[in-house]
């Protein structure tokens, strides 16, 4: 059979943004692929229609925000000769033609709802610093874009945090709440102050429900609710306490309800509860046992659905153990499951009956599968077939172990025509988060090195999700437990799998697998090579520049603050560097904000000047998210720079 090669991460066709019409007849989705040529993705709208899923739009970067009504789509697409700032936005009739231009809205639309009629609700980018720029007219936004050309080589922070990943400097910029009035004109109102940043909007009826919190200086953890009374123009505030941190909102019979934590029991990753929301107070409703969202990780689906209602039931996705499940709520919260598959899913929505899913498992890329009540869920896309047919994909094989007096689990892919009687040399991969976790799924990294001939191995460790919050909390652990458990694990399929080569083993991991990456060479040598992927060396500095340093690195370490060096320092790899003595690869991008570029510079200068063998490779342009959305062509070449590292160590 042909072996998946590195280059098919540019070929695989991604469906994501699931959305049911309003009688439920019709489903729109997306379909994103990478161009090489150009060395971007495009994105194509398309339509399941019950029988046949079609591609609807042919132009560049097209997605769908909402349906208008049964027939009618709302699109968001950028075009060339878009104006800076701007955002144009598309009709597409699904028995017409290509999609129509409709209105242009004056600032960067991130979201959008219909509230009734001309009225839509829209969440946008501000400068705090100018909030009404949109009203500008053309002569003053020309003069302003002059203003910003003699400005470009200087960038002016007063705020934490000043950048964040994937957004680049959001110095002073905020998500303002709009009110878009499309008829007779195009009238468009800001209706939160300037220094409100606006996270959960949701629509119902002619009433706006909204989180966020007003700030300057450092942007707190905590959030508020409010509601927008867009018939009468009067805004409330439905929970003003600064104790809480809100995630979704929606409405279930009448009742407002809220997911939201305290962060006292287990911190900044803790689960949030479910909470009915009434006269300024909250009542738990539900207690979630494992966290009500995706946390199984890939590197070819990462669109997520999270929460979904149709205003009598509550529809989320749940991670359990090492797959990901739907969840259905009714009025009293009880809860049902009504999507379990090993594997995992991506975007989802329900309408009456029928559930959509973006779903993959272990021998299959992306796909949209539809279920109709208690029944069995059907594939209605075809996108990657043509490209894996005839295609090795190996199977991931269970292996449980003990480690700590806890029960773990892991999984081995095996090359084409494993030979018992066969030498091979083999890779440790370790997930990122902590809070993620693996699962039996399409891994394209990891295929890839089962084709070359590596034998790979990875694991769920106590910090990944899917078991809890007591299980994922490892605060003033990490390198510790996490550490035991990953070596009790390589014993484990070394004992099941005696002839891969103990002395051509490597191990790679990205993001906490970085960090993990970054501990084990400086704590063991039983690895004849390592790649270290976006990590974190140094939690000290870590702290003082990462976006979300100043709260998740002492939280993480258990810390108790910023100026608990000892406990920061205790933690970070870069303690430690004099014991290390593994070649070992950095991988970095130098817009990465999450794990900034310093921390693998500073791991790699230590090593190098200590005489280890060390390789750096920066990705210009690219953030933390490198091996899931950067461009096709340095995806590419991160994975070769890794498997060349890996072959080179292992050939002689």
């Amino acid at each position: 059979m042909k072996p998946i090669e590195i280059s098919d991460i540019a070929e695989y066709r991604i469906p994501g943004n699931l959305n049911y019409s309003p009688d439920g007849k019709n489903l729109s989705f997306d379909v994103t692929k990478g161009d090489l040529e150009e060395n971007t993705y495009h994105t194509s709208v398309w339509l399941y229609d019950g029988k046949k899923a079609r591609q609807m739009t042919y132009s560049l970067d097209a997605s769908s925000l909402f349906w208008e009504d049964n027939e009618t789509l709302i699109l968001k697409r950028k075009s060339p000769k878009g104006k800076e700032g701007t955002t144009e936005l598309f009709r597409l009739n699904i028995h017409g033609s290509e999609a129509e231009p409709w209105i242009t809205l004056p600032f960067i639309l991130t979201s959008m709802k219909k509230v009734s009629g001309p009225i839509y609700a829209a969440l946008g980018l501000i400068d705090s610093r100018d909030p009404d720029a949109y009203c500008a007219d053309e002569e003053t936004r020309k003069r302003r874009s002059e203003e910003k050309k003699d400005e470009a080589d200087y960038q002016v922070v007063d705020e934490v945090p000043y950048w964040f990943n994937g957004m680049g400097f959001t110095n002073r910029r905020r998500t303002a709440l709009f009110l878009v009035k499309t008829e007779p004109e195009l009238q468009v109102e800001r209706i939160t102050k300037p220094d409100f940043d606006t996270g959960f909007l949701m629509a119902d009826g002619e009433m706006l429900y909204y989180t966020g919190m007003e700030w300057t200086g450092n942007q707190p953890l905590t959030s508020k609710v409010y509601s927008y009374d867009t018939k009468h123009g009067r805004t409330a505030v439905l929970y003003g306490r600064n104790d809480h941190s809100f995630g979704s909102l929606w409405i279930q019979k009448g009742q407002l309800y809220a997911e939201a934590t305290d962060m006292k029991a287990y911190g900044v990753n803790e689960t949030m509860n479910l909470y009915l929301l009434k006269d300024k107070k909250l009542t738990e409703v539900y207690r979630p046992e494992v966290s009500l969202n995706n946390s199984v990780c890939g590197d070819t689906l990462e669109d997520s659905g999270h929460f979904r209602t149709d205003g009598s039931f509550l529809y989320t996705e749940a991670t359990e153990m090492d797959h990901t499940c739907i969840y259905s709520f009714d009025e009293k919260f009880h809860q049902k499951t009504v999507w379990d598959k090993p594997g995992m899913t991506g975007s989802f929505d329900v309408k009456g009956k029928k559930l959509a899913a973006v779903y993959q498992d272990w021998n299959h890329v992306a796909e949209v599968y539809v279920q109709e009540g208690t029944g069995r869920a059907v594939r209605v896309t075809n996108l990657n077939d043509e490209l894996l047919k005839d295609r090795y994909i190996a199977r991931p094989m269970p292996l449980s172990y003990t480690s700590d007096g806890e029960k773990l689990k892991g999984w081995v892919l095996l090359p084409e025509g494993f030979n018992p009687k066969k030498k091979y040399p083999a890779v440790l991969d370790v997930h990122g988060g902590p809070r993620a976790a693996y699962g039996e799924t399409f891994f394209h990294e990891m295929q890839v090195w089962a084709a070359k001939g590596f034998v790979v191995f990875f694991t769920n460790i106590r910090g990944s999700d899917g078991r809890g919050d007591a299980f994922a909390d490892i605060r003033d652990q990490y390198g510790y437990v996490d550490f035991r458990n990953l070596m009790d694990f390589t014993d484990a399929v070394l004992k099941k799998y005696p002839n891969i080569d103990p002395k051509k083993v490597c191990e790679t991991g990205g993001s906490y697998g970085g960090f993990m990456t970054n501990w084990i060479i400086t704590h063991t040598d039983r690895f004849c090579c390592a790649a270290s992927q976006r990590s974190i060396s140094n939690w000290i500095s870590m702290s003082y520049i990462s976006d979300i340093g100043p709260y998740f690195g002492p939280d993480q370490c258990g810390a108790s603050g910023l100026n608990d060096y000892e406990k920061l320092w205790e933690h970070s790899p870069l303690k430690y560097a004099e014991q290390c003595k593994t070649p070992t690869l950095f991988i970095h991008s130098d817009e990465d904000y999450r794990c900034p570029l310093e921390q693998g510079m500073q791991m790699m200068q230590a090593l190098t000047v200590r005489g280890v063998e060390t390789r750096m490779c920066i990705f210009h342009g690219e953030n933390h998210e490198l091996s899931r959305s950067g461009k096709p062509k340095h995806r590419i070449r991160r994975l070769n720079e890794i498997t060349v590292w890996f072959t080179q160590h292992t050939e002689n």
